[in-house]
């Protein structure tokens, strides 16, 4: 995947998966490698369980010019029930990274799809199941190409609490190391 082009990526779960977090680093990591970048987000009413979007779309040559998502080239989805929401707002040839802990079966008509237990390696590797959205993260980089490993972990030790800097970045390099 070339990363000096313009993408469109939306990164769906639950509500208290950390999605909006997942987002916002990776939306920072891109900035801090000369992307411009417009980040939204959507989040229900409900603390945990609803659902949570983040859109993110990134530019290395020209600020974007569209303010939400029309057509993503990249996804990740953390939970069935949002990808069946949100895959409207997904390409036929993007690229889809998914949680296999949740999600057993891609849309028919997906692109290139990538599938990892984003939940369970963080509850079995990390010891944290709440770090999952870093497992997928560090999925996400390594699969796309768009980021580095060292970006997305500099960018979560920046607007993280710092009792979960360990943690997360241990959940970064694992689902990086998971490729």
């Amino acid at each position: 995947m070339s990363s000096g082009s313009k993408h469109e990526i939306v990164i769906a779960g639950r509500g208290g998966q950390g999605i909006l977090l997942a987002g916002y680093i990776l939306g920072k990591a891109l900035v801090d490698e000369g992307y411009y970048v417009v980040n939204s987000e959507e989040y229900s009413a409900e603390t945990r369980g609803g659902d949570s979007k983040a859109e993110l779309i990134v530019a290395k040559d020209e600020e974007p010019d569209l303010m939400t998502v029309q057509r993503a080239d990249i996804a990740a989805f953390m939970y069935t029930d949002q990808m069946s929401k949100y895959y409207k707002l997904v390409g036929k040839s993007a690229t889809l990274v998914l949680d296999s802990t949740f999600i057993k079966e891609a849309p028919k008509d997906a692109g290139k799809v990538f599938m990892a237990p984003f939940t369970d390696v963080a509850e079995k590797q990390v010891g944290n199941i709440r770090a999952a959205n870093m497992v997928m993260l560090g999925y996400f980089a390594a699969k796309t190409g768009l980021v580095g490993l060292d970006p997305l972990i500099n960018a979560m030790k920046s607007v993280t609490n710092p009792n979960w800097v360990e943690v997360n970045a241990k959940a970064l390099k694992a689902g990086y190391e998971l490729v």
